[in-house]
């Protein structure tokens, strides 16, 4: 593999140099041709030597909400100080994953012979970037030490951790030990005495999955239980089978895994074992994108723990099966997120989505059966397990070798499933006089959100499904400075802007019999974070929120059309390019953006980049290969579909 030794070479030089570029193709035997193929598609890899300092400004979503552009400006009069762009460059960059931290700026430290440094500066006031980053250029040109910034690793008291649990009313928790879940499978899968025993051990997991309704984090919530069960099948066709899991989180808003993978990495690792476990894997990767330099310090370090303890590696637990599981660093790409893409990465390809059929869970990694899920979706396997992530263990206890795993998992599901909220108001007026309980709309679980934009304590919470906007914000502190709320982006730029006040109409008419009955209009701090609800009125709930404060003074649909136009050039700066409707669709939305800001000469012109959009909605939807081109149309697209002047709460 060449991926690992061009990071390698590039950290080392701060470029990859054209000898060595050809003295790794001699080395592995590996065409020249085939290496150039990747350098050339991944931003993160440079072919000419960078100046001694690089200062990237994150300028999507939140940053620019918080001021990335004045930001941007001022860093380039600091390093103008310095000599301008041929020892300090400044430069945008595409979301770095900090927008709890906005606007947050990437700095590189460059030295030639050595390691390249990265630091992460994050949500100062303006002058402190001013005088850190002087701090930083100076000490790196003089080649002094720059002391390593410290990082919070501490474990947060969170109901997805079984392992780092807080007391419940008083009493002291009775935490498991290490990797208990992981412990009991494979004293099931010992003790079984033959094949359909073992099998039997690894439904039980997978009905459990199902049981607790668990379903995908990254955005598309397709249930656990099927995948897991889809690739256990394909597996038995076919191997090796290959595990998973998806931690480029590039999009703009969204940061909850960076906090998983750098506080809990062991719920990651032991997800992933009780999946290889179930399908029979013998290999895994957890895919971290290149900018979390410490998540993916802290994963590595878990797994070594890990394998100390005989959790991964050879013969995992004494099942006899190997279990070898690694790192694998992206090079950058917000299309790497994108399941098929992120595979054809790890083979060493340039990561461009597949088209479909086949499937990943049959036709996955080297075409092999591979089981994907994201970071989150993984993380909440061990607590559903050890009881549906509810502190404190079964009675039986965990210790005994041939305890057999059903008696672990009794209730853990169902006590995931039901710790979500289902009789709120919302809920309650939706159910018919007939419903029995099971069928009681929604609010099944639990699942982590990350907030940003203009609140006053940006953040990732851990919250049951079916808790409101409303009490969302209320948790971070409320609104910014007190103002009132303008708009909602429900998932990042994929989901476009809601306004603060929902009327039928907003909704696509085939899903306004979705909108409570009686009312002409909600405040969306009523809104149930669920995204069944929100499938049901046509809206699209991700796991990133970033909410829009009503400014002071000036026009509210000026400033929501700023972030929307941010919103597209960040679809159009990360298309790949394979195919044609999203990498020309993407740059003509920006040309439309630009023409809205600037101000149509007249209502005909209006109305001809209304239809325009429209027009390239209806195309780039039908025949984008992946989510990027099929949702690079929403953010300006909603801003025809409601009042943005009218707005008020």
């Amino acid at each position: 593999m060449f991926l690992e030794p061009l990071h390698e070479i590039q950290e080392r030089q701060g470029f990859l140099p054209t000898q060595e570029i050809k003295d790794l193709s001699t080395r592995l035997g590996v065409p020249l041709h085939r290496i150039h193929e990747v350098i050339s598609f991944f931003p993160h890899f440079k072919l000419a030597p960078p100046p001694d300092v690089q200062v990237f400004v994150c300028r999507d979503m939140a940053c620019h909400l918080r001021g990335s552009a004045d930001c941007h400006q001022m860093l380039e009069r600091v390093g103008a100080e310095f000599g301008g762009p041929d020892r300090v460059k400044v430069e945008g960059i595409s979301c770095l994953g900090r927008c709890d931290g906005a606007p947050a700026v990437l700095i590189e430290l460059h030295r030639k012979g050595t390691h390249d440094e990265a630091r992460v500066l994050e949500r100062p006031a303006i002058g402190d970037y001013a005088g850190r980053l002087r701090e930083l250029v100076r000490a790196h040109l003089e080649l002094r030490e720059i002391p390593a910034d410290r990082v919070d690793h501490s474990p947060r008291p969170w109901r997805i951790d079984p392992y780092h649990a807080v007391a419940v009313e008083g009493a002291a928790p009775d935490l498991p030990a290490p990797y208990a879940a992981a412990t009991a499978l494979a004293a099931a899968i010992r003790s079984a005495p033959d094949r359909a025993a073992r099998k039997a051990a690894g439904q039980a997991i997978v009905d459990e999955l199902k049981t607790s309704d668990l379903r995908g984090m990254g955005g598309a919530g397709r249930p656990a239980f099927s995948k897991w069960g889809e690739v256990r099948d394909e597996a038995e066709r076919a191997s090796p089978t290959y595990v998973i899991c998806n931690g480029d989180e590039s999009e703009p808003s969204t940061f909850k895994d960076r906090e998983l993978l750098l506080r809990a990495p062991h719920l990651i690792v032991e997800g992933m074992v009780l999946g290889a476990l179930v399908v029979g894997a013998n290999r895994g990767y957890v895919y971290i994108r290149h900018e979390y330099h410490d998540q993916i310090h802290a994963v590595r370090e878990e797994i070594e723990r890990a394998r100390g303890l005989g959790v991964v590696g050879r013969d995992v637990l004494g099942t006899g099966q190997d279990f070898e599981l690694e790192v694998f660093q992206s090079p950058g790409g917000y299309v790497c997120g994108e399941q098929s893409a992120l595979i054809e990465a790890i083979e060493e390809h340039r990561s461009e989505p597949r088209n479909r059929p086949p499937v990943i869970e049959a036709n996955g990694l080297f075409n092999k059966p591979t089981l994907l899920n994201n970071v989150e979706t993984f993380a909440w396997v061990p607590a559903i397990l050890l009881g549906g992530g509810v502190r404190g263990r079964d009675q039986d206890g965990y210790g005994d070798e041939h305890i057999h795993v059903a008696s672990i998992l009794q209730g853990g599901g169902r006590q995931y499933r039901d710790s979500g909220i289902a009789d709120s108001p919302w809920y309650v007026a939706k159910r018919k006089p007939d419903d029995k309980p099971e069928r009681w709309p929604r609010g099944r679980g639990i699942r982590f959100f990350s907030l940003c934009g203009d609140v006053a304590e940006p953040g990732v919470f851990e919250i049951p499904v079916g808790v409101t906007l409303g009490e969302l914000i209320a948790r971070a502190g409320g609104m910014r400075d007190g103002l009132p709320l303008l708009a909602f982006a429900p998932s990042g730029p994929s989901g476009g802007f809601i306004p603060a006040v929902l009327k039928p109409e907003d909704l696509p008419a085939k899903r306004r019999r979705a909108f409570p009955a009686g009312r002409s209009e909600i405040s969306i701090l009523e809104l149930p974070l669920d995204k069944a609800e929100f499938d049901e009125m046509g809206l699209l709930l991700g796991a990133g929120l970033l909410v829009v404060a009503r400014p002071p003074a000036g026009d509210p649909y000026e400033r929501v059309l700023d972030l929307a136009l941010s919103a597209t050039r960040f679809f159009r700066n990360e298309s790949c390019g394979k195919c044609v409707p999203c990498r020309v669709g993407s740059r003509k939305l920006v040309q439309i953006g630009e023409r809205l800001q600037a101000g149509p000469s007249s209502p005909a012109e209006q109305a001809e980049l209304v239809e325009l959009v429209r027009a390239l909605q209806a195309t780039m939807e039908q025949t984008s290969i992946c989510s990027l081109g099929t949702s690079a149309t929403k953010p300006l697209a909603s801003m025809f579909e409601h009042d943005w002047r009218g707005v008020i709460i």
